[in-house]
């Protein structure tokens, strides 16, 4: 596993974004890549922009606006209709992995839905071979980094074509 204590190890990619609204556009751009079955794993520190990633995700994949996407710490699992069902789970409040397996979460891993896992680090177990991990981090007030590392051709490919979407946007600032 390329994953280390909410670290990836070797990222493919890394962006940095200098606003909340410039995190949800790059994640809304990746949203609209994303084919049924897709999973998205999301680690970083508390407050890194991982929850504003994935409302722009939700609006990628056609989560009306008037929805409020929020993240479900306490509820641990939110279901949104869109043009295909998205599923965001927060795993912050879990001890571990085992926790994580007594909760039936395998239905959303492998759905037909998008489905994006705040603290998916707490679950490895659960997660697919191929998806496409993403840690968000500090960069600055107001910046963040975002790290991409895909598991799978596929992941790969919608990686490639989110990194040429994003630069035509002129916005991007990719790092090392």
């Amino acid at each position: 596993m390329q994953i280390e204590k909410s670290v990836i190890v070797n990222p493919r990619r890394i962006f940095q974004t200098q606003s909340a609204a410039e995190t949800r556009r790059f994640g809304k751009i990746l949203g609209r890549l994303l084919p049924p079955g897709s999973v998205i794993g999301l680690v970083g520190e508390l407050g890194a922009g991982k929850t504003q990633f994935i409302k722009g995700l939700a609006a990628g994949v056609g989560v009306k606006r008037s929805v409020y996407v929020t993240s479900p710490s306490f509820t641990i699992v939110n279901e949104y209709s869109g043009k295909i069902p998205f599923y965001h789970i927060d795993l912050y409040r879990l001890g571990d992995g085992k926790e994580a397996e007594t909760l039936g979460l395998e239905e959303y891993v492998r759905g037909r839905g998008v489905t994006a896992i705040e603290w998916a680090d707490k679950a490895l177990s659960l997660l697919p071979e191929e998806l496409l991990w993403v840690h968000m981090g500090y960069a600055g007030i107001r910046d963040r980094t975002i790290a991409f590392l895909p598991q799978g051709n596929p992941y790969e490919a919608i990686l490639n074509r989110w990194v040429a979407r994003v630069r035509r946007l002129g916005s991007a600032r990719e790092g090392r």
